[in-house]
């Protein structure tokens, strides 16, 4: 079209004056780094030659500084997403990430995270839009927390996918895919594996602990998870612990760093410390392993960590200037973070990304509210149910407890703030429209032990009801990151004993005492040991942080319209006294795989309304080579009328290794059964599920011999079958 008006004109001109001004400009005069039609080293390799030493520097910190001249916006590598866009406003709350893994179901994961990528994406360009290039406003996700839950204590494992390393690698594989997309061009989000490696608590030490670990223990429970998203996933950020490992802070350790991550497993993707991580390279009382900001920041660096989260990288000008670090070895790391910019499109028109156009109207639509409520529904895993639930329509339901009408337990920790939450008294309300509610908060989560008199008074208004609901547990006030929390019993966001607060079940007893029924509804985000108090309810929900649905959810199980369908993914040990020591990383004594006593509810667990009963399985083969994949084939049956899911597990025990696990999942599925229907699933089990510690190797290897196929609906021995198998 040719402008002929003086309007026209005048167009033209501003037109040619902001073609000056912008990166449009260097496009049309060809610069490569701009050519979206070039390959991705192309681009680095052009833009790395354009940048000085100094602008280099101001680009490895997660708040990096743009370069106007170059057109590179200011950026902040450092956004959340555990369970829904965190930290940035209005987003979809899913359950916690622990409650994400009871679900047991991978294809679920992967449709919330694409969601939720969905809502990163659309965030990201209204930010942009405004101008705003702040933290929580970036592509870039430390999501997810794979370490491994070793300890109840301990408060981050919330944020993790449970105690199994199979189940936290596949789970995670499911949250990395749907953050990354799979546009052949462009990522959709960076999703990021943290945090690397051997890190698990306490809280309180983080930043001064020094963790070894056996070899077996690191290679078959502590790196499987990290393996997987970084040589099948594709994971393209690994953030490094605050912990160090064998003397070397993990952020700056040579073996994990270089050997294992760079060097064995092939990864070219971001390293990024966790946030002031390089600072304990060199605070008093924390590593003290490097002398000043200078050497500690060259160090990491040269070990493989590309951006610091923190400040201490300030300090790279003065290494640089001391001899401390070279050039050359800081780009390394700048072509790193280039590619970075390119795989996310951040130079290229918005017509190339395939998500540009992502409305606004997806953050928190009806489409992904109505999926976190389908996602709480399979995260609830009833524990115990002693022919109380579900309940009847009617009557009268007296609520009792500090977690009935807390939202903001609900949303757990690293969360982001949803259009409305539906509390567990509003679920319970909304699913008995029928029946009188009736609302006492009885005590608080914590708090000092009741007079008899203000006891026998709530004893006194719960009787008079028909069925009484207890709502406890824990609340991420008490557990969770590196916390100030004065309370006995907790310590720097974990907890030094893992009972339930003594208030609550003095509550408990006093409730149960009425000759009500009493349904225990549990909100946390770990185990709770329930010894002491089992003989006090007569039903016992799991409830986790069940993000902004989860109080319909839980009222949806109670009244029958769902049947629950979670299963564990950690072991609710007895009481505090089965745990080893919290500092000790070996893995003896704990969890299902190592865990020779009996919990109160076992790793897997998880009841449901239906009669599904398990037929006998066929393996495909009893023998196979090395190398070599083997199927089992599960028959079910719903023998009741009530339609549910159920979650078929498969565990490997190797007999002729008394060092090796006693038995660990390797395959499950989680199946919806109709009333009365019958199913048969299969179950494949790869040469990785016969892979152990070597030490020629120092690496995992397929192991030949004797072996014991376990499938059932938890990991209790009395609830698995057998099947022989021979590896040769």
């Amino acid at each position: 079209m040719t402008l002929k008006t003086a309007g026209g004109k005048a167009l033209k001109a501003m037109l040619l004056i902001l073609l000056a001004l912008s990166p449009l400009r260097a496009f049309c005069q060809n610069e490569k780094y701009l050519n979206p039609d070039l390959s991705r080293s192309e681009r680095v390799e052009d833009l790395l030659g354009r940048l000085t030493i100094e602008e280099k520097f101001g680009l490895m910190m997660n708040s990096s500084k743009g370069v106007e001249r170059l057109g590179i916006p200011d950026y902040d590598w450092w956004n959340e997403a555990l369970h829904g866009v965190a930290r940035a406003g209005l987003a979809t709350v899913y359950p916690q990430a622990i409650a994400l893994a009871a679900t047991f179901d991978p294809e679920n994961q992967y449709q919330a995270f694409s969601y939720i990528s969905d809502e990163a994406r659309a965030k990201y360009y209204e930010a942009v839009r405004r101008g705003e290039r702040k933290r929580y406003m970036g592509l870039t996700f430390w999501t997810p927390n794979i370490n491994i839950f070793r300890d109840p204590r301990w408060g981050r494992g919330q944020e993790t996918y449970g105690e199994d390393p199979y189940l936290t690698s596949v789970m995670a594989d499911a949250t990395v895919r749907g953050l990354q997309g799979n546009d052949p061009n462009y990522y959709k989000t960076h999703a990021c594996a943290k945090h690397f490696a051997v890190h698990s608590g306490p809280e309180w030490n983080r930043h001064s602990f020094d963790v070894e670990v056996t070899p077996r223990d690191l290679w078959e429970t502590y790196l499987p998870a990290f393996r997987k998203l970084v040589t099948e996933s594709g994971v393209r950020e690994v953030m490094g612990a605050y912990n160090s490992y064998s003397g070397d802070p993990c952020c700056a350790n040579d073996f994990l760093l270089n050997g294992i991550l760079r060097g064995r497993w092939g990864y070219d993707g971001i390293v990024v410390s966790d946030c002031g991580a390089i600072k304990d390279f060199y605070l008093k009382g924390h590593h003290e392993t490097h002398p000043d900001a200078a050497s500690a920041s060259a160090d990491a660096v040269k070990k493989g960590t590309d951006i610091e989260c923190g400040n201490a990288y300030l300090s790279l000008l003065d290494a640089y200037q001391d001899g401390l670090i070279g050039e050359e070895e800081i780009n390394v790391s700048i072509r790193r973070i280039l590619n970075g910019f390119f795989e996310l499109g951040i130079f290229d028109p918005d017509g190339r990304v395939p998500w540009s156009g992502m409305p606004y109207s997806v953050v928190d639509c009806e489409e992904h509210r109505e999926h976190a409520l389908k996602t709480a529904r399979e995260s609830l895993v009833l524990l115990k149910n002693d022919g109380v639930l579900p309940l009847k329509a009617g009557g009268k339901i007296c609520v009792v407890g500090p977690n009935a009408t807390d939202e903001t337990m609900m949303l757990g920790n690293y969360n982001g703030t949803p259009s409305s939450i539906t509390s567990i008294l509003e679920g319970i309300e909304q699913a008995f429209p029928a029946a009188e509610v009736s609302y006492m908060k009885g005590c608080e989560a914590v708090s000092p032990l009741l007079e008899s008199d203000s006891l026998a008074r709530l004893a006194s208004r719960a009787a008079q009801s028909d069925v009484i609901v207890f709502v406890g547990g824990l609340n991420p006030r008490l557990e969770g990151e590196e916390m100030r929390v004065n309370v006995d019993g907790f310590r720097g966001g974990d907890r030094e004993r893992i009972e339930l607060p003594e208030v609550q079940g003095q509550v408990l007893k006093a409730l149960h005492a009425t000759g009500r029924k009493v349904v225990f509804v549990l909100c946390s985000g770990s185990a709770v040991a329930l010894e002491q108090n089992e003989k006090d309810y007569d039903a016992l929900l799991c409830a986790w942080y069940g993000g902004q649905a989860g109080g319909q959810a839980v009222g949806e199980v109670l009244c029958g319209k769902v049947s629950p369908s979670g299963k564990l993914p950690v072991t609710f040990y007895k009481s505090n006294s089965q745990l080893p020591d919290f500092q000790n990383y070996d893995m003896e004594g704990r969890t299902y795989r190592y865990f020779r006593g009996e919990p109160l509810y076992a790793f897997g667990q998880g009841l449901s309304y239906a009669d599904i009963r398990y037929g006998r399985a066929k393996a495909s083969r009893r023998w196979i080579k090395a190398g070599e994949s083997v199927s089992v084939s599960v028959p079910l049956e719903n023998r009741s009328g009530i339609g549910s899911d159920e979650v078929v597990q498969l565990y490997v025990r190797r007999l002729d290794d008394p060092e090796a696990p006693i038995k660990s999942l390797k395959a499950f599925q989680r199946v919806s059964l109709a009333g009365g229907e019958k199913k048969t699933v299969k179950l494949v089990l790869g040469p990785e599920a016969f892979s152990y510690y070597d030490a020629a190797e120092d690496d995992l290897k397929v192991k030949s011999g004797r072996y014991e196929l376990l499938y059932g609906c938890s990991s209790k021995d009395s609830d698995l079958q057998k099947i022989g198998l021979t590896v040769k």
